[in-house]
């Protein structure tokens, strides 16, 4: 202090300046670390309640979910209910007649005694499972012209010795659809079999029904264009030890999937399925979807786990509670709608929870002003999509047909992920892609009723099963 008595005003003033700009950047170094700190509280915070993270990636403790109220019942069959047991059937395959040697009571023979009735006990089970030689014999016959005529051989029948295609269609149905590392296929088919089937069989063998099914594949991309409503959706994988992008397109009874390097609009035309698409896209807020003609529904599950991220990370915030109750309510509108069998949500119904969502992004817009610059926070990025794109992310309450949710195509995202942590990663994009090739095939399969094995046994001796083509109205 006695220094600065000592300095002239101008002395003073050049030392009030100088503090004034530390202070200054202080406070600006200050406000980024801070802006660090909550970004770094906001990613470890991350979960599968907040955030497009699944379930299996949750960190030190699983997110916590509503307790179901106590219903006052005991656990288990509840008094009256219907039973689930095996029921007897009329015609069973085999039956084994079983005598009493002697009385139960005095010890006598029974031979001749009179009949009192019977029980029937009935145990179902499956046979041992072993492998079935079939020889097929190639006739040749010599003409009296002096050629000689070998018998053609049926499909599949291509070598001195080989394999079935029944066989080849479980392999296929255990790496595809089970996720059953191919190792281990090959271990399990010879346990169950007796068939010393190798790795490399069973890695051909998926190949093979991949070839077979490039045009259904092809018929399921055009069915996909001619629908009213598709999900797409996209995640990232490793093939490799590279990182690629898996992207799906799909409906409740179609699926496909597209493996290219990148996620941007080169690859989504490579897919296919948006360019020229005219209905609606149920999705995400990538940007690079925005520049197609089709008509957008943002996925709603994705808003409210933002929402609940933003709550999460302002306790005393009270637009993300208000907004994301609203969602879950006009979500549960739209179901009833549905369930109905109305084309949409009742104005009269839809009314209240509209303008407490709308309101809520007005407080929110008034609690979070544009900062300086492009980048924005991610609350402030929220709230002005939810301002912007309120016809994209309301479509689902002025359309049945649309869904709240893109959850269907996240469930198709998922077993490629399974596949990931169950067997690691494809060692070359040819063979992921053979793959997924199947496995979009399957999935069609299943959620059209139809018998998979049947559906892959079809596909491996060249008589593929095709999803039903619409009738021209």
């Amino acid at each position: 202090m006695a220094e600065l008595e000592q300095l002239s005003r101008k002395e003073l003033l050049a030392v009030v300046v100088a503090q004034a700009e530390l202070i200054e950047q202080q406070a600006n170094r200050i406000a980024e670390l801070t802006a660090q700190v909550e970004e770094l509280a906001r990613w470890l915070g991350q979960n599968s309640g907040n955030s497009s993270l699944p379930p299996s990636s949750d960190r030190f403790a699983k997110p916590k979910r509503q307790r179901r109220k106590a219903s006052g019942r005991k656990p288990g069959k509840q008094p009256g209910a219907p039973g689930a047991g095996l029921a007897l059937v009329a015609d069973p395959d085999e039956v084994i007649e079983h005598e009493p040697g002697a009385c139960g009571g005095c010890g006598a023979g029974l031979d001749g005694a009179e009949a009192a009735g019977m029980i029937v006990r009935q145990v179902r089970d499956v046979p041992l499972v072993g492998v079935r030689v079939v020889e097929h014999r190639l006739h040749k016959r010599a003409c009296g012209c002096g050629a000689v005529t070998t018998a053609t051989a049926p499909f599949g029948v291509d070598g001195p010795v080989s394999y079935g295609p029944n066989l080849r269609a479980v392999a296929v149905y255990l790496v595809v659809f089970q996720h059953v590392p191919v190792e281990r296929a090959a271990l399990l088919i010879a346990d169950l079999t007796g068939a010393q089937v190798s790795t490399g069989w069973v890695s051909a063998q998926i190949a093979r029904a991949a070839d077979a099914l490039v045009d259904v594949e092809a018929l399921i991309k055009t069915l996909l264009t001619l629908a009213a409503v598709i999900g797409i959706d996209e995640t990232s994988v490793n093939v490799a030890g590279n990182k690629q992008w898996l992207h799906v397109a799909r409906t409740e009874r179609l699926t496909a999937y597209h493996l290219p390097e990148s996620r941007g609009r080169v690859a989504v035309n490579e897919f296919g399925v948006l360019p020229g698409y005219s209905g609606t896209v149920v999705r995400d807020a990538l940007a690079v979807y925005d520049a197609y003609p089709a008509a957008c529904a943002l996925c709603g599950a994705h808003l409210i786990r933002e929402l609940t991220a933003v709550a999460e990370q302002q306790p005393t915030a009270q637009w993300p509670v208000q907004a994301r109750s609203a969602l879950a309510d006009l979500a549960a509108l739209a179901t009833a709608a549905n369930e109905q069998g109305l084309p949409a949500i009742p104005p009269d119904q839809a009314a209240e929870p509209l303008r407490l969502l709308r309101y809520a992004v007005l407080v929110g817009l008034s609690e979070h002003p544009r900062a300086a610059g492009r980048k924005q926070s991610k609350a402030r990025n929220l709230l002005e999509r939810l301002r912007d794109r309120q016809a994209d992310i309301l479509r689902f309450t002025t359309d049945s047909d649309v869904p709240f949710t893109n959850n269907g195509s996240e469930r198709d995202l998922r077993p490629v992920k399974t596949q990931l942590k169950i067997s690691g990663r494809h060692r070359a994009a040819t063979g992921a892609r053979a793959w997924l090739r199947v496995r979009g095939y399957i999935s069609t399969v299943r959620k059209h009723g139809e018998d998979v094995l049947t559906a892959i046994h079809d596909a491996i001796t060249g008589n593929p099963w095709h999803p039903p083509t619409p009738v021209p109205t």
